[in-house]
């Protein structure tokens, strides 16, 4: 058992010493470990669960399952706290994020990738794979968390959320403003969706004040340099587009 500090929040973890899941939570790591402070999220996975997911994947080996039911169990856990499991890669420039979300294959990572490439150290990755998406104070914020992909790119920061962005491959790069209908259905695409009715109403409450807070945009791009320019410009000046 050890304490975390992951999106603004204290994570009570159980977890294997040497496991995927504590070597990626190591960055997140609280500098207080008193047994006795409030603790947020508690998590400790049973290992009847993580047996019983591998006999029935035993594609996956106990490393992967931890890892996949700890996530699974914090992610469901944050909608306590008017947060969200956002599928997708999220890149910080000048202290602001932006989200890239995305069917897997469609080049969200190499298009934040090229995002690093282009503004070098004004620039650094919050999660590539699962950051949290949280509402803090009236204020949406994108949040490094351990669940990072498998090249546990992550950040443990907690940055204002310019925009989030949904990708599709197009020969040439354009981008606009999503419709409300179709920004609901590609957002609950990408979150955790195995819910009781009680955390499903949750998820939409939290998701509608996501959507009144930050602009949700809809792109297609070739994965260049030309498709960065299109996204930042667009997403930094929302009111332009």
């Amino acid at each position: 058992m050890a304490i975390y500090d992951i999106a603004g929040l204290k994570v009570d973890m159980t977890a294997a010493d040497n496991g995927r899941t504590t070597k990626q939570a190591a960055a997140y790591l609280s500098g207080n470990q008193e047994k006795d402070q409030k603790i947020d999220i508690t998590i400790n996975v049973e290992e009847d669960r993580i047996l019983d997911s591998m006999r029935e994947h035993p594609e996956l080996n106990r490393d992967d399952w931890e890892y996949m039911l700890t996530s699974s169990d914090f992610y469901t856990q944050l909608l306590n706290f008017s947060g969200i499991l956002l599928h997708s890669s999220c890149v910080c420039v000048d202290g602001m994020a932006y989200a890239f979300s995305a069917d897997s294959g469609t080049g969200k990572s190499t298009h934040t990738g090229l995002w690093l490439k282009k503004f070098g150290d004004r620039a650094y990755m919050i999660n590539d794979d699962k950051p949290a998406i949280r509402v803090i104070d009236g204020k949406v914020y994108a949040c490094g968390t351990p669940w990072s992909g498998k090249y546990d790119y992550s950040t443990p920061a907690i940055v204002p959320l310019v925009g989030i962005c949904f990708l599709e491959r197009s020969e040439n790069n354009w981008i606009k403003k999503a419709d409300t209908g179709k920004a609901v259905f590609n957002i609950f695409s990408q979150t955790i969706r195995k819910l009781t009715s009680v955390r499903m109403n949750c998820l939409f409450d939290v998701l509608e004040e996501i959507f009144e807070k930050v602009p949700i945009y809809e792109m297609g791009c070739n994965i260049s340099e030309d498709a960065v320019n299109t996204a930042y410009h667009a997403m930094k000046n929302p009111d332009n587009h």
